[in-house]
């Protein structure tokens, strides 16, 4: 593998910005934690140009700096870069402009499994050593193989992005591919409102009445609790103790005793956690935010729901597509229910969701031929 260079200070990094900024492409991947934290703790940013390797020291650079970079006409080549884009928004304040995931371009090109190592090895013959993946990256120094597999995550992206933009190309997907990438890109990271936290809670349907507004406030307590103390949420109050005090509401400390996975001993916010059970349990009916309900799936619906699935099915393996990518059950029932899809956008209109659309209309109808699926037009009928 080639060489690379291991920035600790300001000046090379910007020096290195303004080199990326003015290429045509350059590569780029991160390493951090999020375990212990209530954000992602950035460690390492590894950047790569055609010639040159670089890993920057992220606990010692404030790597504000890559925003030059991000809003210059190079190209950013991640492979399955959402956790990098949510990273670098978060440290930056900007994710890059231009964008090319090699992991989203070899689902495209009819790739099942698009690890980078297994893409890396078959189509660049290149055989990558994954065994520090699991490494501490907030340790410093940190030992010279970990820093090569580090390099080696950025080393090989330009090259993998060219191959793939040519299947792409020879396909004629490029521009679903960059749809796709351009989603991913633009998607709305902004943190949940903190009255739908407790939407997320496992278990959030068996609570009724006012243990919905003690889920609300606890949660959106908790959260407040954890950024405060920079904590995963969870830390500081489990899902099961949370779920627990909404059924249950703990007036006093005695009656936290009780709470299942909840130690007194150790909890060093007594008075704020009762202060947000009495506020929940007070909260007005029309001030609990509610989940958004599931439409009930009549019969009828369910076999045109079913109907559609089997065509698009067909229709992913036809195009060498995984079927995930080209929709999922959620997407076909949106489109059932005439609601926002996927489907109903793009490339995906174009290839499957005009032929759904059809179906659901009863202007096409399928029938079996042999063991495949044949669309027929009823209009001609």
């Amino acid at each position: 593998m080639a060489d690379f260079e291991w920035i600790t200070e300001q000046a090379d990094l910007d020096q290195l910005v303004e080199e990326i900024s003015s290429t045509n492409a350059y590569a780029l991947d991160t390493e951090f934690h999020r375990e212990r934290t209530y954000l992602p703790h950035l460690a390492l940013v590894q950047l790569a140009t055609a010639d040159r390797i670089a890993l920057v020291d992220a606990l010692e650079i404030n790597v504000r700096s890559l925003r030059r970079a991000f809003e210059s006409d190079a190209v950013c080549v991640m492979h399955a870069g959402s956790q990098d884009l949510e990273i670098l928004e978060l440290e930056c304040g900007a994710v890059p402009r231009r964008f090319f995931d090699t992991q989203i371009g070899a689902l495209f090109c009819g790739y099942r499994t698009s690890s980078l190592g297994r893409l890396v090895e078959g189509l660049l013959r290149i055989q990558l050593d994954k065994s520090a993946q699991l490494s501490d990256w907030t340790r410093r120094p940190l030992p010279p193989d970990e820093l090569r597999y580090a390099a080696s995550d950025v080393a090989h992206l330009l090259a993998l992005r060219d191959a793939l933009l040519a299947r792409l190309d020879e396909q004629g997907r490029v521009q679903w591919a960059e749809e796709e990438m351009e989603r991913l890109r633009s998607k709305d990271r902004s943190p949940p409102d903190s009255e739908t936290l407790w939407w997320k809670l496992r278990g959030k349907t068996k609570l009724h009445g006012r243990a919905r507004g003690v889920a609300q406030e606890l949660a959106a307590w908790r959260d407040g609790v954890a950024k405060r103390n920079n904590r995963p949420p969870r830390t500081i109050l489990s899902d099961m103790a949370l779920l627990a005090l909404a059924q249950r509401p703990a007036r006093n400390a005695e009656q936290l005793r009780g709470i299942r996975n909840f130690d007194l001993r150790r909890f060093k916010y007594r008075d704020e956690l009762l202060h947000a059970i009495e506020r929940g349990a007070r909260l007005p009916k029309h001030e609990v935010r509610l989940p958004p309900k599931k439409p009930e799936n009549l019969p009828s619906v369910d076999g045109v729901i079913a109907l559609c699935l089997a065509w698009l099915a067909q229709r992913a393996g036809q195009e060498g597509l995984d079927l995930t990518v080209l929709g999922t059950r959620d997407d076909v029932t949106s489109l059932v229910l005439r609601q926002p899809s996927r489907l109903a956008k793009g490339w995906r209109d174009a290839l499957v969701g005009r032929e759904l659309r059809a179906i659901i209309d009863g202007t096409a109808a399928l029938r079996v031929d042999g063991t495949e699926l044949e669309l027929l037009d009823r209009t001609t009928r």
